[in-house]
């Protein structure tokens, strides 16, 4: 099993900055595909970044394109993600998940890809 954990989240205001981290314990990290997911109340999960299991790939979802930039450290099992130019809308509880073999070619953006899910944390971006 996999264990993740994330934190970074936090207040900021309409344009400024926030690094999320998750910290992956247990299966070997470094033969995980990972992504971050957002949930806003009332709307669905949707996906925002992924990185493939190399680090040699990563994806984005068009809301965040330009803004975001998914990275990992494997020698520290961890998966950032550094948002900038954060907008109202941004404002989510951010999940991080862990993919070990993906199903279909879009594999980054589909929730039932992943196997295992972080706790969540919290953004909030005020105007």
């Amino acid at each position: 099993q996999v264990q993740l954990v994330e934190s970074g989240g936090g207040l900021v205001q309409s344009g400024g900055s926030l690094r999320l981290s998750c910290a992956a314990s247990g299966r070997t990290f470094s033969s995980y595909a990972m992504g971050w997911f957002r949930q806003a109340p009332g709307k669905e999960r949707e996906f925002v970044a992924a990185i493939s299991w190399s680090g040699g790939n990563t994806y984005y979802a068009d809301s965040v394109k330009g803004r975001f930039t998914v990275s990992r450290d494997n020698a520290k099992n961890t998966v950032y993600l550094q948002m900038n130019s954060l907008k109202p809308e941004d404002t989510a509880v951010y999940y991080c998940a862990a993919l070990e073999y993906a199903s279909s070619s879009t594999w980054w953006s589909r929730s039932y890809e992943y196997d295992y899910w972080g706790q969540g944390t919290q953004v909030t971006v005020s105007s």
